[in-house]
């Protein structure tokens, strides 16, 4: 195969003069696409999607071709999952029809061709136009395969081997053959061998609470000898997950279905929260409402338009109830439970030989391993933590990923030992340049440092940049807003982790099934219904305030940040268990779901010293027949 064609390059013309453009990312050019905003395809001021991905040219072409599109998806295979298009000249719906590969509904021109995750299309699967149709061949357009030129006159880029059995079933093979056909869909009324629309069994949504008879087979059941789980050890004084005695044999189910919606939504969530913090960069008045010293804004905005500083990991919380599933606030920046969910979960319900599942994070520390991997890092990674023993534990668990990444790693206590050298860089004891970094720490301790030494300042800098002219005694906010520092998370997760980015959630995206109402300012729609007020930089479930519809405080927490501005959103209380309050949290490595845990308290507002418990994924027929 002859080398890719540049990012960018128009690789031929689909059936209604809709370009195909080259994706191979490692080409392009940081003059044309100097940023984030540049890598977002529009048409008629319409988004279309990321450039120049294959959601972004089926989108396109539907548009350009038919004026509909079809809503915004987390992965090219959850296409195959919607029932409906949007008519863009009056918002109307539209039916789409998904016909399985093997079908006796044939493809036609405009069908799009969806393909499963795995494969080729690893993660995220694909999707491409059908062009033409025969009985021993399909014809595609698409983006974001070989990136080569579709050659003179063609207006297809493959062309994909078909069959029809005797019986009228039409089969496609990929050209790939790691690479698996779910199926086609076509915009018709006529839903003739159509894969039917499945009511699916309510209760498979839900969580179960469980206690298990039997001792563990081991009272020693983590390897002390690994350091991440010694410390955890430590930290709990035990082999134990809990540290209350009586929830020793307490962990929670959910059904595959579960785990699979938890996915959809998080993926789908991490698109929404994206869109928010671009929207409010672009907008003052709203970056305004973030309370963020106006000197940092400029390197704010720098850390979001490097297309390459991307987070390793963030955490969502939901409350999963026969209500529906609901998101709660995004934590971007230096969230916790990552070690809890992804190792010492999985190593309970080993030792208590409960094995007719999976964990909730059994595929999160290969997600974080290739999160290191796809990340800009290069050589040594930093780990800078704070002298907390859970703080300890954190930081092992993710010096493991970074070193299976194939990175170096060093790990800091405080800031003590750091210094400038002659170069103006900050270095560790060693005399080490820090040229990239994982913390613990959250960025609003380094906003604080900053805060400060501003109002002691005569003369407030547009630009903050730390001054090594103060002496060797450094600050975090010296090393974290250093020029040669990349940090994870980067700083742009101010805006997501921000509970300000809530009310823009709901303006941006008003009524969507997985958000909760949120206003900067008390509506009366959410008085009626009760609300939460929370501090727009809280952390650890401090200073929220939960009001029922009667006015009434269910429960008001206390902490640092009640002096902080506040946002309301709409009350939406958390499933019981016995006497714990249950919260769902899900993991990202790199914006895509990772894994999944629950943490459980007495109290409505999990916080800081909120257990996690065992969390074990079931076949759906299992759970609703055993479990």
């Amino acid at each position: 195969m002859s080398n890719p064609e540049t990012f960018g390059t128009p690789l031929g013309l689909a059936p209604g003069g809709v370009a195909a453009y080259s994706s191979d990312y490692d080409s392009a050019s940081e003059k044309d696409y100097p940023n984030r905003t540049a890598f977002r395809s529009y048409c008629d001021g319409i988004y279309m999607g990321y450039k120049w991905q294959c959601v972004e040219f089926a989108r396109r072409w539907m548009y350009v071709n038919h004026g509909y599109i079809f809503d915004d998806v987390a992965m090219a295979y959850d296409i195959f999952e919607l029932r409906s298009v949007r008519n863009l000249n009056d918002n109307t719906l539209l039916p789409l029809q998904a016909f399985t590969n093997g079908s006796r509904r044939h493809p036609e021109p405009g069908a799009l061709l969806i393909w499963k995750e795995g494969g080729e299309f690893e993660r995220t699967g694909h999707v491409a136009i059908v062009t033409a149709a025969s009985p021993t061949y399909v014809r595609v357009a698409e983006q974001n395969v070989d990136h080569q030129s579709w050659g003179e006159g063609r207006d297809y880029a493959r062309e994909l081997k078909a069959g029809v059995t005797p019986d009228g079933e039409y089969w496609i093979t990929c050209s790939y053959g790691n690479a698996e056909i779910l199926g086609w869909m076509i915009q018709t009324d006529d839903n003739r061998y159509a894969n039917p629309v499945e009511e699916e069994d309510p209760e498979l949504l839900l969580l179960k609470s469980v206690r298990h008879d039997l001792p563990p087979r081991r009272n020693s059941w983590l390897n002390i000898a690994n350091s991440d789980e010694g410390a955890f050890v430590d930290f709990m004084g035990g082999h134990r997950l809990t540290a209350e005695t009586d929830e020793q044999n307490h962990y929670f189910v959910i059904a595959e279905s579960a785990e699979s919606q938890l996915a959809h939504a998080s993926n789908e969530l991490h698109g929404l929260f994206m869109h928010a913090t671009e929207y409010v960069l672009a907008h003052e008045e709203l970056l305004r409402r973030f309370n963020l010293p106006a000197s940092v804004l400029p390197k704010i905005r720098q850390s979001w338009d490097n297309r390459l500083n991307e987070v390793i990991t963030s955490r969502f919380d939901f409350a999963m109830t026969p209500g529906g599933l609901k998101v709660y606030e995004y934590n971007c920046d230096s969230a916790s439970c990552y070690m809890e969910t992804g190792k010492v979960q999985g190593k309970w319900l080993e030792a208590y030989g409960i094995d007719d599942g999976h964990h909730g994070g059994a595929n999160m520390s290969a997600g974080l391993v290739e999160a290191w991997k796809n990340s800009q890092a290069r050589g040594l990674v930093h780990i800078l933590r704070d002298d907390d023993p859970e703080e300890a534990y954190h930081a092992l668990y993710m010096e493991e990923a970074i070193r299976a990444a194939g990175l170096k790693t060093k790990m800091l206590i405080g800031v003590d030992g750091l210094g400038w050298n002659h170069l103006g860089e900050v270095v560790d004891a060693d005399g080490e340049p820090i040229r990239w970094v994982w913390k613990t720490w959250a960025w609003e301790t380094a906003l604080d440092e900053i805060r400060i030494l501003l109002e002691q300042s005569e003369n407030r800098p547009k630009r903050y940049e730390p001054d090594r002219r103060r002496g060797t005694a450094l600050q975090l906010s010296d090393v974290l807003f250093q020029k040669q520092v990349m940090v994870f998370e980067p700083l742009w997760t101010l805006i997501p982790s921000n509970k300000a980015i809530l009310p823009v959630l709901w303006s941006l995206f008003p009524n969507h099934p997985l958000l909760l109402e949120a206003s900067f300012t008390l509506e009366d729609t959410l008085k009626s219904r009760g609300y939460v007020e929370k501090p727009i930089v809280g952390r650890c479930g401090s200073n929220i305030a939960l009001v029922d519809a009667d006015n009434a405080v269910l429960e008001h927490t206390s902490g640092q940040f009640g002096a902080k501005d506040k946002v309301y959103q709409e009350f939406f209380p958390l499933p019981r268990f016995e006497n714990k309050y249950v919260q769902l949290s899900t993991f990202m490595a790199s914006g895509v779901y990772a894994g999944c845990g629950v943490r459980v308290d007495r109290s409505r507002v999990i916080n800081r010293d909120s257990d996690c418990l065992p969390l074990l994924v079931v076949k759906d027929k299992s759970f609703l027949g055993e479990y």
